[in-house]
């Protein structure tokens, strides 16, 4: 309630919490203000009534489950986790979820589930491997973990880098040709080494998660899980299915954290067909850059709209070409027909 919500002199009640000095000042006697800051005191109150989200989180080599709250950041959540399990926060390399193997398709970017599992890989073996680029693609998808790092997350078939045995998926470029990698994004990383000319040799230094210790066992959460489908289950966790909320966690550019509910079957289909352009095109990987993308074209009638809400926008950066714009426009429009044709008349 403000201060000077309430009108003076309706009745003597009112009149009694306001008094005047000698010189004629008015002021609030106590009562008045103590009434007032109990009312601000639980307005505070009803707004931290609201539980804080928690999410359970293992380290993927093995350990007990911790629990983890009040993050909203990528950022953030690894401090938080650091915390939780007495470790460097850059020691953590990237985190999955909903399993502690090293699955690229489960990795944790902008978002997460309400009800997700996450499990935290952490830095192992560093290497340094010479490379001679014989080709013009080397074969890489790389993405980055929203804290600094780019990594591995595809290697093509039969490629440059496939044909290299010490090197795999989940690998973080910690340096090219000796130089620090660390804080910058995938799309930058993806640009030099496409920089690289044909016939060069180069180096890089990778640094690759632990895959020791219990990676080949399921956590026990799972087992947790399989309990509670039979009817089992142990304390406060039985009848808890990881990974199956309707609702996400998104974590925003301005630093703020919002739960949002999960995409619809058209913008799934449009962000991962934007997400296949963005690996053809420039070698990355990043689901939250092409839901923003998504959500610039979603409203949009025409492809000049488009390009214009994408040179308007901090995208513009990316200097993305006419041609590129075209093909990201027609995974949009395709996406939103494919889900009119299944909704039908």
């Amino acid at each position: 309630m403000p201060l000077f919500a309430r009108k003076s002199s309706k009745n003597s009640s009112e009149h009694s919490n306001i008094s005047q000095d000698s010189k004629g000042r008015t002021s609030l006697n106590s009562s008045m203000l103590q009434n007032n800051n109990s009312n601000h005191q639980n307005n505070n109150n009803d707004l931290d009534k609201k539980p804080p989200l928690i999410f359970h989180c293992q380290l993927a080599h093995g350990s007990p489950t911790g629990l983890i709250t009040g993050f909203a950041s990528v950022r953030e959540l690894y401090k938080k986790i650091a915390e939780c399990f007495d470790i460097s926060e850059d020691d953590i390399l990237f985190c999955t979820l909903n399993s502690h193997k090293v699955d690229m398709t489960r990795l944790l970017g902008g978002q997460i589930g309400l009800d997700d599992f996450i499990f935290a890989h952490r830095k192992g073996r560093a290497k340094e491997i010479e490379i001679v680029k014989t080709q013009d693609a080397l074969g890489l998808t790389i993405t980055d973990n929203g804290a600094g790092y780019a990594f591995i997350k595809r290697i093509k078939e039969d490629s440059i880098i496939d044909r290299i045995e010490h090197i795999s998926v989940g690998d973080h470029i910690e340096k090219l040709n000796g130089l620090n990698m660390v804080g910058k994004r995938h799309y930058e990383v993806a640009r030099m080494l496409k920089d690289i000319g044909t016939g060069e040799t180069f180096t890089l230094r990778l640094v690759e998660p632990i895959r020791s210790g219990f990676q080949g066992i399921g956590p026990r959460s799972q087992s947790r899980a399989s309990a509670s489908a039979s009817g089992g289950g142990a304390g406060g966790n039985a009848g808890r299915n990881y990974g199956s909320g309707k609702e996400t966690l998104r974590f925003k550019a301005n630093g703020n954290a919002q739960i949002e509910p999960k995409f619809d079957e058209a913008t799934t289909a449009g962000v991962e067909a934007i997400n296949n352009l963005l690996e053809s095109f420039m070698g990355i990987n990043d689901t939250e850059l092409a839901s923003q993308i998504w959500e610039l074209g979603d409203k949009k009638s025409n492809s000049m709209d488009f390009a214009e809400a994408i040179d308007n926008s901090d995208l513009e950066s990316f200097g993305f070409t006419d041609d590129f714009i075209i093909e990201l426009w027609g995974a949009i429009t395709d996406a939103r027909r494919k889900s009119k044709s299944k909704e039908g008349p």
